[in-house]
């Protein structure tokens, strides 16, 4: 059984891991940078926009959110359910509205992992098996897989401008 002081850095470490401040790249770091002008230009040999990533993103990491709080949440069809429409190239002002949702989102489980009452262990009611911690940890996971991605499209977005 963990005592105050470890659930506490199991926290605080999960937080860190959510935000970004460890060996990979953070959201806030990746938006700052990005030249949004060019978020809806697809790069040879990608299926994909920037934003298109980023709203894959943003759905990725809201279903993950309602799943671990809601019991009455239904899950996008799996892959296509996640992603936008592909014929939806994005803009500027979507990217705008993405990040806001993303910001929004990851907020609230950053809360959900920090709120001492959540029992970070215990399984989820209406899963099958899974946790909040395991929860928190796909979205840290997916989050800094994609946003490597999006930091390599990029750099290639500006290379080519």
């Amino acid at each position: 059984m963990m005592n105050n002081n470890d659930n506490a850095s199991l926290r605080k470490h999960v937080l860190s891991l959510l935000g970004g401040r460890n060996a990979h790249i953070g959201f806030e770091g990746l938006v700052k940078d990005f030249p949004i002008d060019a978020c809806n230009r697809k790069i040879e040999g990608l299926p994909y926009t920037a934003w298109q990533v980023l709203e894959h993103m943003r759905i990725a990491q809201w279903d993950i959110l309602e799943f671990s709080r809601n019991a009455a949440h239904a899950s996008p069809k799996f892959p296509k359910g996640y992603w936008p429409n592909p014929d939806e190239l994005g803009n500027p002002e979507l990217w705008d509205a993405t990040i806001e949702k993303f910001r929004a989102d990851l907020k609230q489980m950053e809360e959900l992992v920090a709120d001492p009452s959540t029992n970070l262990f215990a399984k989820i009611p209406h899963g099958r098996g899974q946790t909040i911690l395991r929860e928190a940890l796909l979205i840290a996971d997916h989050n800094a897989y994609h946003l490597g991605a999006l930091a390599v499209m990029g750099r290639l977005l500006k290379a080519n401008q």
